[in-house]
């Protein structure tokens, strides 16, 4: 029965909780029964739940950049079937950034629908990086993978063969990708199942009453958050390198605070025939979680905390680039993003703040085949360092910002490759100097043990993550096979067995002057101009 009466405030609090715990079981779910290295050990991927029209109401503490892979999905669900065709049982799945379906092809959605009184409530919806799709080029999306739009994979409990034959045909790793898709199933199926209960328990007007009033609340507690910050307009350059390119590309950001709302205009390069470009909702995901991250980082995360915030970029720009522009690496720049915000945001609040970070994902891709003629893949995301505090030393390192993810066990590695970790290790001296020092950056070696192709990409190489309040800048990445320092163009080689290949990512930059810092090291907010 509807009714209008106000909400207690504790069933609010009870059920916006338990929406809470139920992502994080989704989530725990996922990773539990996936099969793959990368979402087991590494624990890249995310869940959430959505609303009835699809705008978020609940993510687990995952990965930022994943919010990016949800914002559309819904909607364009909705776009393709009509509701009254939907039913309870019902499965869709999808990857591609120009259809709705995610910010990169590796990452791939699926969403299930959750009825209520014969009716749609919510969304169960989780994304995975599948490790698959290695050896491919960056000059436009077709060659990246294959692409899926945002469709019905399964329809009441009965899964499409045909969809999946055609599907599994695309990838190196069929098995594998058969496995963790079914352990994205069995996470929203929980979701399902959850969420049911709470809306037999609690009555389902009440729990979607209860939806709307925690979007209200987020965006309340985002308004009283920008509120507090000074108005003004704060500007930040940063520079953007990669081995792609001999020159680095300028992203800069002018960011306004007016009263409880904040305004971004960025500016950036044309898009490139590289996987470096963002899709618009990777920026969109970025600039939530930079803004949250210095506004209130314990604001609820939903719809509601975007409703406070105004992001503008060229399109057909690196930031908000237009099909057919290749987006593999796209998180490489996010990074890059949260730098200039928080610099900009630096000039108002520094306290807030940390130095810059590793804002380099470090990725080294490696594909072979196996004596049986089987194909693997192993992608390793290796964390760097974190800025330092007003008050603490940074992090050592640790996945920063976007990716949010473990760094992979060397016992993982070698027991499903033909790779042996002969060093792995944090790397002293590369934080940058300061009152408070910059996070360690970590140097992680490799011996090839078969022939195996090697994708190696990260940024930071001429530029450095700056410090904060005069600390330093912490040092940048590197990599070397057998000693030589960068021997492949753009990245992409070869390796033989016994080969080594050594990647070192960088510190976090220090914060506050100290006394005689080292010259090599004196970096702090010099790019920044604010009025």
């Amino acid at each position: 029965m509807k009714t209008d009466a106000p909400l207690n405030p504790i069933t609010v609090e009870v059920i916006g909780s338990l929406f809470a715990a139920v992502t994080e079981e989704m989530g725990e779910a996922l990773i539990r029964a996936s099969v793959s290295p990368n979402i087991k050990e590494r624990r890249d991927c995310s869940t959430a739940l959505l609303d009835a029209d699809g705008a978020l109401l609940a993510q687990a503490e995952h990965i930022p950049m994943h919010l990016g892979s949800f914002l559309d999905f819904v909607p364009e669900v909705l776009k393709r079937y009509s509701l009254i065709d939907i039913e309870p049982g019902d499965v869709f799945i999808g990857n591609d950034p120009y259809a709705g379906g995610g910010t990169h092809l590796p990452d791939i959605v699926m969403v299930m629908p959750i009825f209520a009184e014969s009716r749609v409530v919510a969304w169960a919806i989780n994304t995975a990086h599948h490790a698959d799709f290695a050896d491919r080029g960056h000059h436009n999306i077709y060659e990246e993978g294959p692409r899926i739009p945002p469709v019905r994979m399964q329809r009441a409990d009965s899964v499409n063969r045909e969809f999946m034959d055609f599907f599994l045909l695309n990838c190196q790793v069929p098995d594998e990708r058969t496995s963790d898709l079914a352990a994205q199933m069995a996470s929203c199926q929980l979701g399902v199942r959850r969420v049911s209960a709470l809306c037999e328990k609690y009555g389902t007007d009440t729990v979607l009453r209860v939806v709307h009033a925690l979007q209200d609340y987020s965006e309340l507690r985002m308004r009283k958050g920008i509120s507090a910050i000074p108005d003004g307009v704060y500007s930040f350059t940063d520079s953007f390198d990669t081995l792609t390119f001999a020159q680095a590309l300028e992203i800069s950001v002018r960011l306004e605070v007016r009263g409880d709302e904040v305004l971004l205009d960025f500016q950036a390069p044309p898009q490139v025939r590289a996987g470096i470009n963002m899709i618009r909702t990777a920026l969109l995901a970025t600039v939530l979680y930079a803004v949250k991250s210095v506004v209130d980082p314990n604001v609820p995360p939903n719809a509601g905390i975007a409703r406070a915030i105004t992001v503008n970029a060229p399109l057909g720009s690196i930031l908000n680039c237009t099909h057919p522009a290749p987006v593999f690496n796209r998180t490489s720049l996010c990074q890059r993003v949260v730098d200039v915000i928080h610099g900009a945001f630096a000039q108002a609040v520094p306290e807030k703040l940390t130095g810059a970070c590793s804002s380099s994902i470090v990725i080294a891709q490696f594909n072979g085949v196996k004596p049986t003629g089987e194909s693997w893949v192993f992608m390793d995301a290796i964390g760097g360092g974190f800025g330092a505090r007003a008050e603490r030393d940074g992090i050592d390192g640790v996945q920063i910002h976007m990716t949010n993810s473990s760094n992979l066990p060397c016992e993982s590695l070698e027991r499903e490759y033909p790779l042996t970790l002969v060093n792995y290790a944090l790397v002293d001296g590369s934080g940058g100097v300061g009152r408070q020092t910059g996070g360690r950056g970590i140097l992680r070696a490799y011996r090839a043990e078969a022939p195996c192709q090697i994708e190696v990409d990260g940024s930071r190489i001429g530029t450095r993550p700056w410090g904060l309040a005069g600390g330093g800048a912490g040092t940048g990445f590197r990599y070397s096979v057998n000693g030589v320092d960068f021997p492949f163009a753009g990245g992409v080689g070869a390796l033989e067995p016994g080969d080594i290949i050594e990647i070192v990512t960088p510190g976090g930059g220090g914060y506050g002057a100290v006394t005689a810092a080292p010259e090599s090291a004196s970096a702090g907010l010099s790019k920044v101009t604010s009025s």
